[in-house]
């Protein structure tokens, strides 16, 4: 899978090269910060446009702008006809799984608040976490932060089932996206950017015919379509790339304990969007998930 995926002629020179070196010069949890917050920036933003757009409308929305930005960067076509059938077959397993997890991600937070589901997203990373970890502190800082997601939560179940049904398919989804997108990474930063890229255009084909008809109203208002490409760009492009830098050097059990930090980005995120204060026990939950994020050390 090593040779066939370094597409390089498929991202520009420059641009790999850049990457390349950001990469090397910063720690790889400084892009994982960065997609984190931008992992609920964009949706929660998104979730203001549900009412003009509806539900599948903006999740063809944003994979149509991630799509079209990463086609002229990377080329999809070229690295999936240069591509061998294995990793054919990865690249078609990976855009299924972005396709129908944005899909039900943005149906559950249309019922669920987004907390809720941002915990349920989190619950789905567990199981990578403990199958990769080695060592007691490791196991006592899944712990930690495992506890810190509780109360975060507050354990508000909603008497929602249909919600519990996208956002729970949506936490399997996104164990998937994890799996998939370390062996996409293990290519290096410009190949998996690439085949990212190929990814999302194959995302972008299966979500087609799902959501244009929702999505057709915004081709005829410009601050529709400027609104729900930011969302995009947020959504889709930025956390993706830096996933992306980020797997290639953060073993996976290392990266999934990390994603405990997503619901404290979007706990902070929906006080910033939403205006939803946090109580004292929800204080107390992000206190926990960041302390037991920094305890872990990270496998070699």
């Amino acid at each position: 899978m090593h040779d066939q995926t370094q597409v390089p002629a498929a991202d520009p020179a420059a641009a790999g090269s850049t990457l390349g070196r950001l990469t090397e010069k910063l720690p790889p949890h400084v892009w994982f910060c960065v997609s984190a917050v931008f992992h609920y920036l964009g949706p929660a933003f998104a979730v203001l446009l549900f009412p003009h757009v509806g539900v599948l409308g903006m999740a063809w929305l944003r994979i149509a702008t991630a799509a079209l930005i990463f086609a002229p960067l990377t080329r999809p076509w070229r690295s999936f006809a240069r591509a061998d059938l294995s990793t054919r077959l990865l690249l078609l397993a990976f855009g299924a799984c972005l396709a129908v997890m944005n899909c039900s991600f943005y149906l559950a937070l249309d019922r669920l608040p987004i907390s809720l589901v941002a915990a349920i997203e989190f619950v789905g990373t567990i199981g990578v976490a403990v199958i990769g970890l080695r060592s007691p502190r490791n196991l006592a800082a899944l712990a930690v932060a495992v506890t810190g997601t509780l109360l975060l939560i507050d354990v508000k179940w909603s008497s929602d089932p249909l919600g519990l049904f996208w956002a729970l398919l949506n936490g399997a989804l996104f164990v998937g996206y994890i799996v998939l997108g370390h062996r996409i990474a293990a290519s290096g930063a410009g190949g998996g950017i690439a085949n990212l890229g190929a990814a999302m255009a194959i995302a972008f084909v299966i979500v087609l015919p799902i959501g244009f008809r929702d999505a057709l109203p915004a081709f005829f208002s410009p601050p529709l379509v400027l609104a729900a490409t930011g969302v995009g760009i947020c959504s889709s492009v930025i956390p993706y790339i830096c996933d992306q830098l980020a797997m290639s050097r953060l073993p996976r059990a290392s990266f999934a304990l990390m994603l405990s930090l997503l619901p404290v980005t979007a706990t902070l995120i929906g006080v910033i969007v939403l205006r939803q204060i946090p109580s004292l026990t929800d204080c107390l939950g992000i206190a926990l998930v960041v302390a037991g994020v920094a305890f872990h050390k990270p496998a070699r």
